[in-house]
């Protein structure tokens, strides 16, 4: 809720994205070393998403 970073999330997420309170940043899958690997592969996909309304102690 008070996070106002870009998160990773797996791709079930968009099973409860909501567009109100999520804005979609980027698609992750790829070898460029910025994904998470085992044995050199990428097998996860991530989604990253940024909350749209994050609370702060001034909300």
């Amino acid at each position: 809720m008070d996070y106002s970073g870009f998160m990773g999330v797996p791709i079930t997420f968009l099973h409860k994205f909501n567009p109100d309170q999520f804005e979609l940043i980027k698609f992750r899958k790829g070898d460029d070393d910025n994904d998470l690997s085992i044995n050199g592969k990428c097998p996860y996909f991530r989604i990253i998403i940024k909350n749209r309304k994050p609370i702060t102690a001034t909300n």
